[in-house]
């Protein structure tokens, strides 16, 4: 079976892995056999310990991802639809899981459901021509990859209920300065330049980083006290790993860390 989402490694040690989305017949819609490939590959890629940062591609130069596949839900009955909904479900949450760093490189459209994939990222790069939105509402339905949770908390409320309920797309230059993504690039180049970020991730202690974005992803929706219980575990389980010893070595010795990731 071809895979419509593949994992391609980069660099002598392959520690930025590269997330293909890879249905540009379909402009990357979201079908269910597309879903299940991402949960796939998602999954991999958490269970690897080599991999310290994830860059999301597309393979079609004008769309990073257009959304769910409507015409193949044009079809559903609503026992189908309820059917796919988990699979759906679990297609988002295995971005949204990546223990490690994750940058989307956005080129296009990213819509709906493409645009959710983008926003279970930690960092969104977009091409100047890139556009974004979230239309569901104006199709009966509302976004359902984590979009209503995932932008309020980026944005806050106001900003997000804007783009929600008006369903409008927003143009690179106006989702910057909404704050919904993080940095416009050049047409073209938003892959080399999520590729130029993962790289500087991943000279980092792998144990760091991935403690750094559990103590970040648990603490934000909690109180101040539990959150910094949350960083006071997440600090212990670095500061007494092997990685800690050889960071504090190679500083001292003034030269690169050769990290151990455990």
């Amino acid at each position: 079976m071809t895979e419509l989402v593949r994992v391609e490694r980069h660099g002598d040690d392959g520690h930025v892995a590269e997330l293909v989305l890879d249905r540009p017949q379909a402009m990357n819609a979201v079908s269910t056999a597309m879903a299940q490939s991402l949960t796939r590959a998602t999954a991999d890629l958490a269970e690897d310990p080599a991999v310290r940062a994830v860059v999301v591609t597309s393979t079609h130069p004008k769309a990073f991802c257009v959304g769910a596949d409507l015409k193949e839900r044009s079809s559903f009955t609503d026992d189908e639809l309820r059917a796919q909904r988990p699979l759906a479900q679990a297609a988002y949450r295995g971005v949204l899981g990546l223990p490690v760093p994750v940058i989307a490189a956005v080129e296009g459209y990213a819509l709906g459901g493409g645009f959710e994939i983008a926003l279970s990222c930690d960092l969104v790069v977009c091409g100047e021509a890139a556009v974004v939105g979230l239309p569901e509402v104006s199709v009966g339905v509302i976004p359902g990859g984590g979009g209503t949770q995932l932008l309020t908390r980026r944005v806050g409320w106001s900003r997000a209920a804007r783009m929600i309920f008006t369903a409008e797309r927003f143009s690179a230059a106006e989702a910057l300065v909404l704050g919904v993504v993080d940095e416009v690039v050049p047409s073209g180049t938003a892959v080399e330049r999520a590729h130029a970020i993962a790289d500087v991730i991943a000279r980092n202690s792998p144990v760091g980083l991935r403690n750094a974005k559990r103590a970040m992803r648990l603490g934000f929706d909690t109180d101040l006290a539990r959150g910094l219980a949350i960083e006071d575990e997440a600090w212990a389980a670095t500061a007494f790993s092997g990685d800690r010893v050889e960071g504090v070595a190679a500083f001292n010795e003034k030269r690169r860390p050769v990290w151990p990731g455990r």
